[in-house]
């Protein structure tokens, strides 16, 4: 880019391999917004119910497509391979959390919000939403390794003109993190207690209702799931800001922003789709968390201190 001094090499066919795999995981993504996702308890259940539901179901998949399209075309392949390897760890904690869903969550049955219904997970079958979801985290996945193992093969330098922001956006994206894994472990959108009259007293008393379980209380691949996602945020907002070029970093806050705006979304259209949830605290730090990435993305993209080479 102009004033950026930026040089870019071949770019090795694997990197647009990676670029290719982004595009149909995106395409994957927004296909299973509206078939049928899973069938709980005799309800059938739609990701993209409702304007809320496909909003929240986009962001990932358009973000994606994007990206991809652009390394699949061999431009600042970097930024592309960076945004794969970063999307890549974070969907591997929630393609466990799916498979979780729909095949085992039934063994320890429990309350669970999904596509902004409050379910009892007595009976899951599976729809075409669900397997169109999970085909397009395993390609994310698929396009994270390639990306992963083509890096050190792909010529992408410049002047290093964000080089004196380094440290600040690193030490924002920490917070950032800490902030995204507290939220995760717990639900989005809960249930509320209830106040009733005790009738021995005629007071009013706080009955506590059954919600939803949070991330690291589920069993199994769930719970599995949920620990590697937790591990990937932190991660990803950790190798972001050291990424090189500019334009890599970008491509890191990228992923992670798309991933976390993407779930504080869904967390506030379950809240608003459904009359027995409320939207909670943690759901709204969630959301936060998202834009902040987000910001930090653009001042990634912006900001060009340093000294021209």
């Amino acid at each position: 880019m102009a004033g950026d001094g930026l040089v870019v090499g071949d770019v090795p066919v694997a990197a647009r391999v990676a670029g290719g795999l982004l595009v149909l995981a995106a395409l994957a993504g927004l296909a299973a917004l509206f078939p049928t996702y899973l069938v709980v308890g005799g309800r059938a259940l739609t990701l993209g119910g409702g304007g809320g539901g496909v909003l929240a179901g986009l962001v990932v998949p358009v973000t994606s497509a994007a990206v991809g399209a652009g390394l699949a075309a061999g431009r600042v392949p970097r930024l592309g391979l960076a945004y794969a390897g970063v999307a890549g760890a974070l969907a591997l904690g929630s393609l466990l959390i799916e498979v979780y869903r729909g095949s085992s969550s039934t063994l320890r049955p429990g309350i669970e919000v999904l596509a902004g219904e409050r379910v009892l997970t007595s009976s899951v079958e599976t729809g075409p939403g669900w397997w169109l979801a999970v085909t397009g985290l395993a390609l994310t996945v698929l396009a994270g390794a390639c990306a992963a193992a083509v890096w050190g093969r792909t010529v992408m330098e410049d002047r290093g003109r964000l080089d004196p922001a380094r440290p600040a956006l690193a030490g924002a994206a920490v917070l950032l993190g800490v902030l995204t894994v507290l939220c995760l472990a717990l639900p989005a959108a809960d249930v509320p207690d209830r106040l009733v009259d005790d009738p021995a007293t005629g007071l009013e008393i706080v009955v506590e209702q059954q919600g939803p379980q949070a991330l690291l209380e589920r069993p199994g691949l769930a719970l599995l799931g949920g620990l590697l996602l937790a591990g990937a945020v932190v991660l990803g907002s950790v190798l972001a800001p050291s990424l090189r070029p500019r334009l890599a970093a970008v491509g890191g806050f990228l992923a992670v922003a798309a991933t976390v705006l993407g779930a504080g979304l869904t967390g506030l259209r379950d809240a608003v789709a459904s009359d027995e949830l409320e939207w909670t605290v943690p759901g709204a730090g969630l959301l936060a968390a998202g834009v902040g990435y987000a910001v930090l993305t653009l001042l990634a993209w912006r900001l060009r201190r340093g000294p021209a080479a």
